[in-house]
């Protein structure tokens, strides 16, 4: 018997689990005091739609500056070895290759974080506290939810299912699914005036 588990954007209490649009905007901007390392890691976070530990596994050969993207490797796949390819901001993309010069010269390993997995978790957990954002938005996984449902409303969706490492577009479909202020502007573009 196959058992089939009914992916939502909301929890048992009915509590929404992305980030809505001026969620994202305060956590990008708590991210831009903070030092090289957090910043960029935070702001790989907002700006894939990855998840953290695609982020913290991160190594400088898979940053592609001369393609503009970041690839990663999807971890959550049974298999290693299924990559995707990213765009990135080239103002990102600038802060990336110093950041990477400068680790170069003092890290031989080639990995971009040199802190644990733990620990990223506190240092978006520190962010999202300090945008105060809590409750079950207050994690990585809502960073990556909050992504999806503003990048469904602007880009096709199979770009967006390319983008987040799933297998099947029935997955990525589940952001369609919004409420509050994302689908008033969604219902504003039909409204007659």
């Amino acid at each position: 018997m196959m058992y089939k588990t009914k992916l939502s954007l909301h929890d048992a209490n009915g509590q929404r689990k992305y980030l809505n649009e001026a969620e994202l905007r305060r956590f990008l901007a708590c991210t831009k005091n903070k030092p090289v390392h957090i910043r960029l890691f935070c702001q790989l976070l907002f700006y894939t739609g990855a998840r953290i530990s695609e982020i913290h596994n991160l190594s400088v050969d898979r940053l592609d500056f001369a393609n503009k993207t970041v690839v990663l490797e999807t971890l959550k796949k049974r298999r290693r070895g299924v990559f995707r390819e990213i765009p990135l901001p080239d103002f990102l993309l600038e802060d990336l290759e110093t950041y990477t010069q400068n680790l170069q010269t003092s890290d031989p390993s080639g990995r971009l974080w040199n802190f644990s997995l733990r620990t990223a978790s506190r240092y978006v957990k520190t962010i999202m506290d300090e945008a105060q954002i809590d409750c079950v938005r207050g994690s990585s996984k809502s960073l990556r939810h909050g992504y999806a449902v503003n990048a469904v409303q602007k880009v096709p969706i199979t770009l967006v299912k390319k983008w987040l490492g799933h297998c099947n577009l029935e997955t990525t479909a589940i952001y369609l699914d919004i409420i509050g202020s994302e689908e008033r502007v969604i219902a504003k573009t039909v409204w007659v005036m």
